[in-house]
């Protein structure tokens, strides 16, 4: 009986003990990620006190996963799981906090070699729209590691997102937050980032809750050649807010040599971030009547702070209100005993920070809600409706539009794109919430019920497409009003009612019927004289420009009544002479310098004998050159086709190719940066032509800087369409081929998947655009950043737009046209085509940024506006450009 009421004693000890632990917990979040809901969830880890929840409320991607099994003994129990993210480029955790509360943010990725590779991942975390920081496994031991972050949410809704930048997984173990003092840890803006918080001591223990009523981590640190000195007795720790733990403030470093100085160093992963001090003292020697201990302390030989006296068993913190920058990377920080000491110095804790700011607003809070609403109603389950709706631009949720007007200003939805989406119901109310929305359309789906009168008061509304659904009843009267007002209103029915839902029938008078009839009559005998009409006139056109048989071993019968001419092969060699000077060298053979008639300059590319898909692709391209002309598209004059002899001749761009022009190799002067953007809204014009412009469309599958070529007045021509195919527009758009392109520049989609489409030349466009815009190689070992979107990637992150232009333009450009052109460029090399612009658009977008270009130098230079417009109007702005 009294083993057993002892037995009841200790049960309730240790339940008030929990109960104590988990009230002390209010304002913190812990989550278990990767753990399953159906385990015990909330649980209370036992190393530390903390309880766990799983994550999976948190989040709505992502896969489950568990370290491997011989590790597990080695971590506690909230890191044996995790959740990794296969699928999409951005996932984010949603939290709730309250807005302008001070918290510390902690993540935490245990690699443990889940899934068996041995490959530790790589990846970006944000807070947000923002960058925070990169996680390289790689470079931790075990694949182990935590960052944090100490940051003021700008609202009671916060995102931290993984961001997948290359080809290994995104992982997180736990992720914590945990309510701080706002009179602590100040910044003037920015968060702080941390890179080291240390007690000093030759202790092994890591210190975090229940010892640290935060929930910091503090990790021992100390020198050789120090000395450790430390008490049994309490420290008074609550004369400020840091609350530093008695186990950090009873023990402390000296110097050995107690006439030397405290040293402490440190090396910088990024040598130019600016530091933040935080320094913890406790004075924990009773010193006797003729003793002092007085110091400085000194940053790279500087004094920054003059003297400091720790008070006995009084905890103090000294932080630094401005930053410190380390010289080359490296830092150098002393305590240095004054004339007045007799002790040496001292420092119990030190913490370390940088401040990162987080320039880009997040999207109106207003509008956020009202999309997560709208989301929820409709119970949409797309994978990039995560985090920030609009920003960054690269993560831009599908089916919307924002307008940004720059990074401080909250950007708001302009275009909601939910057609095809499968939603039912009626039309959320949550919709006129967006009240910067221009353009709505929710076609092609299963709504029900009225069309709602709140669509005519958004006053900036100017489209609606409510087609193909189930609507019923009128149209209000105001709806149709606002059209008179240049609204464009598409429904099923006649705009009056809904699939003639209001519509009483009505019986047609006899005679009306008769007349019906006969014009009916009379139209089917004018369609069939203009088919029969269509048909003989195409058959003489196919007697002029015939199919080309891919199946024939000579293409010189088919192409005798086209325009261009076939030359001999002396005629060849003559016009070459000899083959004398070569031009260059590519996968069908080499490139030749020739007259004709001795006047006029060619280029003749002569088929290799070792070309083994030569043939192949010069009857492509003499096919797609014969049926298309266009003025970026680079002029074929005539073919050679004699026996075991092929060769095209082609008109001669005397600047040669773009990637001889950047690269120095052909001489002459630097392209301005006005010529590059001409330079790419020509390329995206002749792709714009293959793309919609030619019947059937063309897609060119190998552009790259090699194949833009350059005449006499910088006009560029795209050349090389030995790998180019037909496809159709539309839903069946995409075709099977076997994968065929330039490492670098080909589409990671359709390598992946071997599914053709013009999204992958839009892909290799923007590899071209990056090349303009930073004269970096596609590919560079010495660049740390291997292929140039992951090292544009990694320098925007750190927001120094300067690092990415080529430094040759030494400044001379409008920052706003270059940061659009190069989202733009990033934007076509999305990994996924469906966030990829069209050529058309594309065309928009780089005229806008010349128009923006010569704005900027007309004002300079003081001139009439009327010559920057007239040129930006020069070009074509048609969406579906003709043949020129």
């Amino acid at each position: 009986m009294e083993s057993s009421h002892r037995f009841l004693l200790v049960a309730l000890i240790v339940a008030s003990s929990i109960i104590h632990l988990v009230q002390a917990q209010a304002g913190f979040i812990s989550l278990d990620c990767g753990l399953s809901p159906n385990e015990q969830s909330p649980y209370i880890e036992l190393e530390t006190g903390l309880q766990y929840l799983s994550d999976s409320s948190f989040i709505q991607s992502g896969k489950i996963g568990k370290i491997d099994a011989s590790l597990e003994s080695k971590y506690p129990r909230s890191q044996i799981t995790l959740r990794y993210f296969p699928d999409g480029v951005r996932n984010c955790y949603n939290l709730s906090v309250h807005q302008g509360t001070n918290y510390l943010i902690r993540a935490t990725s245990n690699y443990g070699n889940y899934d068996g590779l041995n490959i530790s991942p790589r990846f970006d975390l944000y807070i947000g729209p923002n960058f925070w920081v990169t996680i390289d496994l790689e470079k931790h031991v075990n694949g182990n590691t935590w960052e944090e972050i100490i940051h003021i949410p700008k609202s009671n809704s916060l995102d931290v997102c993984l961001i997948k930048t290359g080809t290994s997984t995104p992982i997180i173990s736990t992720l914590e937050l945990r309510s701080l003092p706002n009179n602590t840890y100040i910044t003037e803006s920015g968060s702080l980032k941390s890179i080291l918080r240390s007690y000093l001591s030759e202790a092994t223990k890591v210190i975090r809750y229940p010892d640290d009523f935060y929930d910091r981590k503090w990790v021992p640190y100390f020198e050789s050649e120090w000395r450790q000195i430390s008490t049994t007795l309490k420290v008074n720790n609550t004369i400020n807010g840091f609350l530093a733990p008695q186990d950090v403030l009873m023990t402390a470093a000296v110097p050995a040599n107690a006439s030397a100085a405290l040293s402490f160093t440190k090396d910088l992963e990024f040598p130019k971030d600016e530091l933040y001090f935080y320094f913890h003292f406790s004075e924990i020697q009773a010193l006797q009547a003729n003793q002092t201990r007085e110091f400085s302390i000194l940053w790279n030989g500087e004094v920054i702070f003059p003297t400091l006296s720790p008070k006995y068993l009084k905890a103090s913190t000294l932080y630094s209100v401005s930053p410190f920058v380390c010289e080359v990377g490296k830092c150098l920080l002393e305590l240095k005993r004054t004339q007045n000491s007799t002790l040496p110095p001292l420092l119990t804790a030190i913490e370390v920070f940088t401040v990162i700011d987080f320039p880009q607003s997040l999207t109106n809070e207003d509008e956020v809600i009202a999309i997560n609403n709208i989301k929820d109603t409709h119970k949409l389950s797309r994978i990039s409706w995560q985090g920030d709706p609009c920003v960054p631009r690269q993560f831009l949720w599908d089916g919307l539009s924002c307008k940004e007007m720059n990074v401080s200003t909250p950007p708001r939805i302009t275009s909601l794109n939910l057609s095809s989406s499968g939603i039912m119901g009626t039309i959320s109310i949550e919709i006129q919430n967006l009240t910067h929305l221009e353009k709505l359309d929710l076609s092609n789906n299963n709504l029900t019920g009225l069309v709602p009168e709140f669509l005519a008061n958004m006053k900036t509304l100017m489209f609606i497409d409510l087609r193909k659904n189930n609507l019923n009843g009128s149209i209000p009267k105001s709806l149709r009003d606002r059209e008179k007002k240049g609204l464009q209103l598409f429904v099923d029915g006649d705009n009056t009612c809904l699939s003639n839902s209001c519509v009483p029938k009505k019986r047609f008078p006899m005679m009306i019927v008769a007349l019906v009839a006969s014009a009916v009559l009379v139209i089917i005998v004018v369609l069939t004289f203009i088919c029969v009409f269509k048909k003989k006139k195409r058959s003489v056109q196919m007697e002029v420009m015939p199919t080309m048989d891919t199946a024939s071993k000579s293409i010189s019968e088919q192409l005798i009544k086209t325009k261009r001419r076939r030359f001999t092969y002396s005629e060849v060699v003559e016009m070459t002479q000899n083959f004398r000077k070569a031009l260059g060298e590519g996968g069908f053979g080499i490139v030749y310098h020739g007259y004709l008639k001795k006047s006029d300059q060619v280029a003749v590319k002569v088929l290799s004998q070792s070309s083994s898909q030569g043939y192949k692709h010069f009857k492509a391209e003499v096919e797609l050159l014969l049926r298309v002309h266009h003025i970026n598209l680079v002029n074929l004059v005539g073919y050679c086709d004699e026996k075991d002899h092929l060769a095209l001749i082609y008109e001669y761009m005397p600047n040669g190719d773009l990637k001889d022009h950047l690269s120095g190799k052909q001489g002459g002067s630097v392209l301005e940066w006005t010529t590059r953007l001409r330079i790419a809204i020509d390329i995206a014009l002749g792709l714009e032509y293959l793309h919609y412009g030619c019947q059937p469309p063309m897609v060119h599958r190998d552009v790259k800087s090699t194949n833009i070529l350059l005449d006499d007045q910088f006009m560029a021509k795209i050349a090389d369409f030995g790998l180019s195919r037909s496809f159709q527009l539309g839903d069946e758009s995409q075709i099977s081929t076997a994968v065929a392109g330039t490492p670098g520049y080909l589409d990671p989609e359709y390598y992946r998947t071997s599914r053709l489409a013009e999204m992958s030349d839009v892909y290799s466009f923007g590899i071209v655009l990056l090349e303009l815009i930073t004269n970096q190689r596609v590919f560079d070992q010495a660049r740390g950043k291997l292929h140039i979107i992951d090292w544009v990637a990694f320098v925007l992150n750190r927001g120094d737009i300067t690092r990415i232009v080529d430094p040759n333009l030494h400044g001379e450009y409008n920052s706003h046209s270059v940061w659009r052109a190069l989202d733009l460029a990033m934007s076509c090399a999305n990994p996924s085509s469906d966030k990829r612009p069209n050529m058309s658009q594309v065309v928009i977008d780089l005229k806008e940024c010349l128009t923006t270009e010569n704005s900027m130098k007309t004002e300079k230079n003081d001139t009439d506006t009327d010559g920057s417009l007239e040129l930006s109007s020069s070009f074509d702005t048609k969406v579906f450009p003709s043949a020129r």
